[in-house]
């Protein structure tokens, strides 16, 4: 009998609505966006991840349409299993995660002094990793 393939993704998904935050009264999230990793910005609202920023989860939906900036809301994935992009430094299978660059998520730093007073903004624990293009997360 062979080993039967799992899709982690499917498992207890926790998703949360939130509003999207505006530069210039343009909403900071887009269509493009969907599946990528986004940070909290201000009261119950999002935007795109910055490097070494708190991940908040996965941007599943986007309600309207991207000409409808200040009415729309998105849906995040905010707990459960999700497969984000990575770039340097590429995190390890047991690693903690922070924002990266262009939408992807790094490999935490190692905790210092200079964490924010409300704790270290590592996330999540890497349970796979696919080379240097994704991995595979538990948003505990």
């Amino acid at each position: 009998m062979s080993v039967r393939n799992q899709d982690l993704q499917a498992i207890a998904p926790v998703l949360a609505t939130f509003d999207i935050h505006q530069t210039t009264s343009v909403d900071d999230l887009k269509d493009a966006n969907l599946g990528e990793p986004v940070a909290l910005t201000g009261s119950n609202e999002i935007g795109p991840i910055g490097d070494g920023e708190l991940l908040l989860g996965k941007l599943i939906s986007l309600t309207l349409s991207d000409n409808d900036d200040g009415d729309r809301q998105a849906t995040v994935q905010v707990g459960g299993i999700c497969r984000l992009d990575v770039s340097a430094t590429v995190p390890s299978v047991g690693n903690r995660v922070v924002g990266g660059s262009s939408g992807t998520v790094k490999q935490a730093p190692v905790l210092v002094a200079d964490d924010p007073a409300g704790g270290n903004v590592a996330r999540g624990t890497v349970l796979a990793v696919n080379g240097s293009t994704d991995c595979v997360i538990l948003l505990n």
